[in-house]
């Protein structure tokens, strides 16, 4: 629960003062050990804290998702395996798991989606990266069209979604091999376009080198680029500009 929304229901009733003002006293962090979970992170940042599940142990992982459930009533995850997902779902049997995205997560129901993002890729190789920034900004609020398969070997496949390309907010150009994609679509918007490299093609592209050295010498405007790979970064930062673009537009 972060500060808005325990202001909202000691407004509504549905908790004390005396209850708001235990949460208010707790530490900024949660001290669990082996982890310290950024508790006022949704506060400061408008973000609650997501965990990246590659790599960490069973155990680990489950008192996480189950922390973070009590506090927020809902948890985002990445890169997370089938083994993780059956695992934590024998605690949280709500848990929901993407296989193609690797996202493993316990949502809300009901929530508003605002605004616009347009997440595309270059090929259908490029899906699992797209679904993850996509995933990642609808759970956040956002509302996505997902455009893909719209590479420059069929650039007439990619203008004919210019339409609700241009309307969004910002969009996110997701591409492997060479990585053009990024600098078209930044020739043909007037919103910022977030570039994301992906390890996909052949040895020359060096598991994803070439296309992010593409995106970030693009001779295109308005382009930001994130790492390798990382659609969770492009969704995070597409949902914060995402958010300007409402605010800007006084939608709610």
């Amino acid at each position: 629960m972060n500060t808005h929304e325990m202001l909202e229901r000691v407004r509504a009733g549905t908790i004390s003062v005396e209850e708001a003002e235990g949460y208010l006293r707790r530490e900024p962090f949660e001290e669990m050990g082996f982890a310290k979970l950024d508790s006022h992170r949704g506060t400061r940042s408008g973000f609650p804290e997501v965990v990246y599940c590659s790599g960490k142990s069973d155990s680990h992982l489950v008192r996480i998702y189950k922390k973070l459930y009590e506090n927020e009533g809902e948890v985002l995850g990445t890169r997370a395996s089938l083994h993780q997902y059956e695992i934590v779902k024998e605690v949280l049997p709500q848990v929901q798991y993407d296989e193609l995205s690797r996202i493993l997560k316990v949502e809300k129901e009901g929530k508003l989606r605002t605004g616009k993002i347009a997440v595309c890729t270059a090929g259908t190789a490029d899906i699992p990266v797209a679904e993850e920034a996509a995933q990642t900004a609808e759970y956040f609020g956002a509302y996505v069209e997902r455009i893909y398969d719209v590479g420059v070997s069929g650039l007439h496949r990619l203008l004919a979604r210019l339409d609700v390309i241009q309307s969004a907010n910002c969009v996110v150009a997701v591409a492997g091999m060479e990585g053009a994609l990024a600098s078209v679509l930044g020739g043909l918007v007037s919103n910022p376009v977030i570039a994301v490299p992906t390890s996909v093609g052949y040895g020359a592209s060096m598991n994803g080198l070439s296309a992010l050295l593409t995106m970030i010498n693009s001779c295109a405007n308005g382009i930001a680029v994130v790492n390798i790979d990382n659609g969770f970064g492009a969704g995070y930062m597409a949902t914060q500009i995402n958010r300007l673009g409402v605010r800007g537009k006084g939608e709610e």
